[in-house]
């Protein structure tokens, strides 16, 4: 299971932080040196640069040059830092103008700008966002995402549900890209792997007992230099999501057109 997870921490504060509500901010206690952007900055640098598992108030606070108490003041906890952290990085993504395009490149375009948010914050792809942090990055998002559907006719909740299959499936690759990424860095690349692991696969894979296995896997690993590839994954998963959203949009032409 995931251990990191967007609205974790209290509702209704975090909320009032996201959107920067004054009254969110103590008015009691030491004199801030910061402000709550500096905070995430440095947050997000952190969780950039190590990932998910470094990020703690005591090393943001390092990051900062101030005492881990001192964060108190601007966020209540770990969990609260973390919503803020992934709104500030929605908010702060590039997005494709696709504006006059047909709706399939519109929302190819959308998946390609959430394949380079994910490469800009691995860490991203790690955090459940079942529970949106629904701050001013998350709004302004997700308002652009579903406006890749305009004109498809589908009804509000399939326009939803097409878009969350979209995202499942970049992040699910986005995910997969990183952890190639880190087995280059620790182990080297997949062409070394294999020719550590291939000369002792020949003498125990028997073909007449896995012939689909050797034949498919020999196939896919010679087109694709790799035994997974995720940026083919990707590219292909997107292509069939726009199938299955084309097949949804005829269907709905059609049923008006009765």
């Amino acid at each position: 299971m995931t251990a990191d997870r967007t609205g974790a921490g209290d509702p209704a504060r975090t909320l009032a932080l996201l959107w920067r509500d004054p009254d969110a901010v103590p008015r009691r206690g030491p004199r801030r040196s910061l402000d709550l952007d500096d905070v995430v900055a440095a947050a997000t640098a952190l969780a950039d640069e190590h990932g998910l598992a470094a990020l703690s108030m005591r090393r943001v606070a390092e990051r900062l040059g101030v005492g881990a108490m001192s964060l108190y003041t601007y966020v209540a906890d770990r969990a609260e830092l973390l919503d803020l952290l992934v709104d500030a990085a929605l908010a702060a993504a590039p997005r494709e103008d696709t504006t006059g395009r047909p709706w399939r490149e519109r929302v190819a375009a959308l998946a390609e700008d959430e394949r380079r948010l994910f490469d800009a914050h691995p860490w991203l792809a790690e955090v459940s966002t079942l529970r949106p942090p629904l701050g001013p990055g998350q709004t302004a998002a997700y308002e652009h995402q579903l406006a890749a559907f305009d004109g498809t006719g589908l009804d509000d909740v399939t326009v939803d549900a097409c878009l969350t299959h979209l995202l499942v499936v970049v992040r699910a690759c986005a995910r997969d890209a990183a952890a190639a990424r880190a087995a280059v860095r620790d182990d080297g690349t997949d062409e070394q792997w294999w020719e550590r692991a291939g000369p002792l696969l020949a003498r125990v894979l028997d073909p007449e007992r896995y012939p689909r296995a050797v034949r498919v896997g020999a196939a896919a690993g010679a087109a694709h230099g790799s035994a997974h590839d995720p940026g083919h994954a990707h590219r292909f998963g997107v292509e069939r999501v726009l199938d299955g959203v084309a097949a949804l949009v005829q269907r709905a032409q059609l049923a008006r057109h009765r």
